[in-house]
């Protein structure tokens, strides 16, 4: 078990924006639980569909974990993409900065892809690499006109966007606001000049950024809006552009979106989706995973050019349409927080951190792997089980999922009646 950490002299030290030893110190005894009764870090070897075979105990299980929403992880055309790129350039990396050289397919690559999405793309390694190069330029005031704004972060914003939260505090001042406080964000944006606001556009704990009315601020108050869509990619609009970038007819110089294309786009790597050319500019000097660090590696290329592809094809919107029948035949059979939402993440409370972890054991038992979410990923006593869903998922397995999951909260209730 983990024990408290403190300084030498025995004293507290503020900390307000990291605490990562009281975070291990809440959350170790859910973590070990969760190891122990074998629901975390599995290895398996891939299968056909959303089905893995697990190393350890030889078996096939249904895979509910997985965020490729349109199943395409395991397209055939991406797996051969990236074999392509890789043998036509004759290696994988270049290990170099990308302001000192770049694979020219890559430069086809972001071509493509800012065609695609209608955006200057530049494409980074992870999306939390894109997160970490951008906010501090953010804070900088370079994008806000010279004037460093008051950086707002939702509570509820993913940990590769929180996790920068200190550094982006030595550029500027940093508040927190409460889950989707549009009444909060507005007294902000009226009592301070400038304001930017940093969220997810599809939260991986299930429902969304209030888009309309986040719009509705910017074009009254000149809100400088981030929005993290790395589960919003390929879901919607005709070219799969996001979530979050469908709302926008143009992103202009006050909203930046990042995203992932390797969760709904099927391929590797993060991508910050920019308005001006003077924002593209600033980022392809000193933005720091660019300034100094390398880029994707060929096979990332290539699978993402192949998934462009694919996004250009009418099989993207009958991946989508798929997807939404799964997602009513399961709201059909399974009562979630989230079952009006036409977004693929499904959660189920259970408060207790222990009762989440035991009922992953038991579905994984049954052949299901979901996940069990508690502290820091939610807040302490709010545990819950998360399902994602795609398109590649059948019928039988969403069944199956559905009738293991009500006769396992009948025992619950039983026990506790």
């Amino acid at each position: 078990m983990s024990k408290a950490v403190h300084p030498p002299d025995g004293t507290s030290r503020p900390t307000r924006f990291r605490n990562a030893a009281t975070m291990i110190d809440a959350a170790g005894a859910s973590f070990q639980a969760a190891h122990y009764q074998g629901i975390m870090a599995l290895y398996a070897a891939p299968a056909s569909g959303r089905t893995v075979r697990l190393t350890a105990e030889d078996r096939d299980i249904t895979d509910f974990v997985r965020c490729s929403y349109l199943g395409l992880d395991n397209h055939p055309a991406i797996v051969a993409g990236a074999q392509k790129a890789v043998h036509d350039a004759g290696t994988l990396h270049w290990s170099c900065a990308r302001t000192r050289l770049n694979f020219s397919i890559l430069g086809e690559l972001e071509e493509n892809l800012s065609d695609l999405f209608q955006a200057r793309v530049i494409t980074f390694t992870t999306v939390l690499a894109a997160n970490m190069s951008a906010l501090p330029l953010l804070a900088s005031g370079h994008l806000t006109g010279g004037v460093r704004p008051l950086v707002v972060f939702d509570r509820a914003a993913h940990a590769t966007l929180a996790q920068h939260k200190a550094t982006v505090a030595g550029e500027t001042t940093v508040e927190t606001s409460r889950h989707n406080d549009m009444i909060a964000l507005e007294a902000l944006c009226r009592s301070h000049p400038c304001v930017a606001y940093v969220c997810d556009g599809v939260y991986s704990m299930g429902g969304s950024a209030p888009l309309k009315a986040l719009r509705a601020l910017q074009e009254r108050y000149g809100l400088f809006l981030y929005i993290d869509d790395a589960h919003g990619i390929s879901l919607f609009g005709e070219n799969g552009a996001s979530f979050a970038r469908s709302e926008f007819t143009e992103l202009g110089d006050r909203t930046i979106v990042a995203a992932s294309l390797g969760k709904g786009f099927g391929a590797s790597g993060g991508v910050l989706m920019l308005g001006t050319a003077s924002q593209e500019l600033l980022f392809r000097r000193f933005a720091v995973a660019h300034a100094f660090s390398a880029s994707m590696n060929t096979a990332a290329i290539g699978a993402a050019e192949a998934s462009a592809a694919i996004h250009r094809s009418g099989e993207l919107r009958e991946r989508q349409q798929a997807l939404q029948c799964n997602l009513s035949l399961l709201d059909q059979l399974l009562l979630t927080r989230d079952s009006t939402r036409d977004l693929p993440i499904r959660t189920i409370r259970f408060g207790d951190e222990l009762i989440s972890v035991a009922v992953a054991r038991q579905l994984l038992k049954l052949g299901f792997h979901t996940s069990a979410i508690f502290f820091p990923t939610v807040a302490r006593g709010d545990a819950e089980l998360r399902i994602c869903l795609t398109a590649s998922h059948t019928e039988a397995q969403i069944r199956d999922l559905c009738m293991a999951i009500e006769v396992i909260r009948a025992e619950i209730r039983d026990a506790h009646a």
